[in-house]
């Protein structure tokens, strides 16, 4: 009897042709691939190529935008009105000589026996007139106070120089008179007589004329009593001309009146104090040094090197004076500060000239006494070096900046500062900064904090900020 196929056998017959026929589809493929490999291979190869260049391009770009914001972390640009808000002023680097210097604290003094002229009344009398008002000021020889004679002893001493003056023409007429006369009439002993007493008439006539001088009248004076035949009731007195000379001044410049202490009708003695006038054409500043500065101010005198000094104000444009030359140095020592005094010559210039309408002159000089100085008094001198402005130097930490000039841009450059002051910055010449490069003077700061806000960094307000 013959067996007909169950359902189990046909399933097992239609998968074993389907594996047949997947593995004829595969070998096929393979086969097809083999002989195309050489286009589809090259088709590969390009793709990855382009990808390789896709990605170097991406890497170059990176690289750009690396080193773009590095250069931009160490500049910064501002407009011209950033500029000027900033007080940006340019200073071109050069290599000079710098004086290391010490500072050393001064005030303005008087010179002694010289700045001041104490005037005082010649003899005692009423004053009459002032002419003069406290603070005028007044050339040599000007007229300032009339006084009433009021001294007896002046009163006394002019009558006795007009008596003997008197009797002397009249002598002077006898002998004429008996001269005239035919010889034999009046004895010879008689003319000689009277000649003897003309003489002593000259004798006592000019004792009574220097004591006139004495008593504090003028020659021109003297002479005026003799011409008019009247006593002196009232003198004039006059500024004093200069008594000393002075290459800094003028010969005929203006005292100040700085004291006047009387006033019209006051009763005044001889010798008592009418006015005091000031010459302020030259003036003196006194510097306080301990014992250890000496040593260094002799060295600045024999190396003949000048001393520069400073005016204390608030204002950072304020005076400052070179080439002062060292005078001399105190001879003794204060026991509680340990400090001596030296000085200075300190030439004076009048700022100030103006009259009112009643034709009173009133002058102001730039320096006066009191005023404080700081003096730079030099103890080394440093060649090839390049000097910047202390505002020019921005410190952070340890480092210190410049900034300097680049087109449009600035570029924050490091530097090493070898000195510095309260004014100036010695930087040294390693290569950081060359001569003729531009940079900031003045407003570096705040560049520097202008680039630290645009990268994000903080920044302490009074960091690197030197005043």
């Amino acid at each position: 009897m013959e067996k007909v196929p169950g359902p189990a056998q046909g399933v097992t017959g239609r998968r074993a042709y389907r594996l047949a026929i997947a593995a004829l589809v595969i070998v096929a493929i393979a086969t097809g691939a083999w002989i195309t490999r050489s286009h589809w291979m090259g088709l590969f190869q390009d793709a990855s190529s382009g990808g390789e260049a896709e990605s170097a391009a991406h890497s170059d770009e990176a690289e750009h935008a690396h080193a773009h914001g590095a250069a931009s972390a160490n500049a910064i640009t501002l407009s011209d009105r950033g500029l000027k808000n900033i007080g940006f002023v340019p200073v071109t680097v050069a290599l000079q000589s710098f004086e290391r210097t010490e500072s050393i604290p001064a005030i303005v003094v008087e010179q002694p026996g010289r700045t001041q002229i104490q005037l005082s009344s010649p003899f005692g009398g009423v004053l009459a007139k002032v002419f003069v008002v406290q603070g005028e000021a007044i050339e040599p020889g000007s007229p300032m106070f009339e006084v009433r004679l009021t001294h007896e002893e002046l009163v006394n001493s002019q009558q006795e120089f007009l008596k003997t003056a008197e009797n002397l023409e009249i002598v002077d007429r006898e002998i004429a008179r008996l001269e005239a006369l035919s010889e034999g009439v009046v004895a010879g002993k008689r003319i000689l007589e009277q000649q003897y007493e003309r003489q002593k008439l000259e004798v006592s006539l000019r004792s009574a004329e220097q004591a006139l001088l004495l008593h504090g009248l003028t020659s021109e004076q003297v002479q005026d009593i003799l011409k008019t035949r009247q006593l002196l009731q009232s003198v004039t007195v006059f500024a004093p001309s200069h008594s000393h000379a002075s290459g800094n001044c003028p010969e005929n410049h203006a005292f100040h009146v700085q004291r006047l202490p009387v006033s019209p009708g006051q009763q005044v003695d001889a010798s008592q104090e009418l006015a005091v006038l000031a010459d302020h054409c030259e003036l003196y500043l006194e510097g306080r040094a301990f014992e250890d500065d000496a040593k260094q101010l002799r060295n600045a005198a024999r190396e003949g090197w000048t001393i520069s000094a400073s005016l204390l104000t608030g204002d950072k444009d304020a005076a400052t004076i070179d080439n002062l030359k060292l005078l001399y140095l105190g001879d003794t020592i204060d026991p509680e500060t340990r400090a001596f005094r030296f000085y200075l010559q300190l030439p004076n210039e009048m700022v100030l000239d103006q009259k009112t309408p009643e034709g009173r002159r009133f002058i102001d000089w730039e320096f006066k006494p009191g005023q404080r100085f700081e003096l730079h008094v030099p103890i080394e001198k440093l060649t090839e070096r390049i000097v910047a402005p202390i505002e020019a130097v921005v410190e952070e930490g340890a480092e210190f900046y410049i900034y300097r000039q680049n087109g449009k841009n600035f570029d924050r450059v490091p530097v090493h500062v070898e000195y510095r002051d309260n004014k100036s910055a010695v930087i040294a010449n390693d290569g950081a900064l060359f001569p003729g490069d531009v940079i900031a003077g003045r407003g570096a700061y705040q560049m520097h904090l202008a680039l630290k806000n645009k990268s994000g960094g903080g920044v302490d307000p009074h960091a690197g900020h030197n005043h």
